[in-house]
């Protein structure tokens, strides 16, 4: 299972442990009543650890940190995607797991991705299912970057309860990789929302220029 490798490599890593408690301050923030002086207490305490790493050195390389156009391996993953992430406090993370062609990825939206009441925002799904059928489409050997991206939300996606993505390629036609997917939630199998997407294969030497715009900034 890709996610438990991830989780082989990271364990020990500074760098998780603190994204976790990142996710961890943004949940409890996303619903907190505590008294203005705890949020005066921890607003000092995360503005003291910010001072500490700014006074580091900054930057990481990008590979492996777009799914969509990177040579799907295993041994790297795509550990700072805002999605599934390990080291992004951004991401859930959504856990993946892959079967040829097929990924499948669960999760748990915590308060911080809340859209209606007690639900998932839909710009959230909608991210979610650009990242899974984005690694699907990279299993073709022919990776490329979301052309288009359609949703259709059938029911309400709870917070706070395990829910799972599901993605595949449909069909390849020419530079055109055309995937589906659907969203349920475990507990009782609830189709919550389906999707297509279509991604056009891009040429490696495109990715290369934008890395290299991306370095020059």
């Amino acid at each position: 299972m890709i996610a438990d490798g991830q989780a082989a490599r990271l364990s020990g890593d500074s760098r998780a442990e603190l994204a976790g408690a990142c996710r961890r301050i943004i949940d409890e923030l996303a619903s907190s009543t505590a008294s203005s002086d705890a949020f005066v207490q921890a607003c000092n305490l995360v503005r003291e650890a910010v001072g500490l790493l700014a006074a580091a050195n900054h930057g990481r390389p990008y590979e492996e940190a777009e799914g969509s156009l990177a040579h799907f391996q295993e041994h790297m993953f795509v550990d700072h995607s805002p999605l599934v992430g390990p080291l992004n406090p951004l991401a859930p993370p959504i856990s993946i797991s892959a079967d040829g062609t097929r990924v499948t990825g669960e999760v748990v939206f915590g308060a911080a991705y809340e859209g209606p009441p007690g639900c998932v925002h839909g710009g959230f799904i909608a991210a979610a299912f650009d990242e899974v059928l984005g690694l699907a489409q990279g299993m073709s050997g022919r990776p490329g970057m979301t052309a288009r991206l359609t949703i259709q939300y059938r029911s309400p996606s709870p917070l706070h309860q395990v829910l799972r993505f599901v993605g595949d390629i449909d069909h390849i036609d020419g530079r055109k990789i055309f995937t589906k997917g659907e969203l349920r939630a475990v507990a009782d199998d609830r189709l919550c929302a389906e999707a297509e997407g279509l991604f056009i294969s891009m040429n490696p030497e495109i990715f290369q220029r934008l890395m290299q715009a991306r370095a020059d900034t």
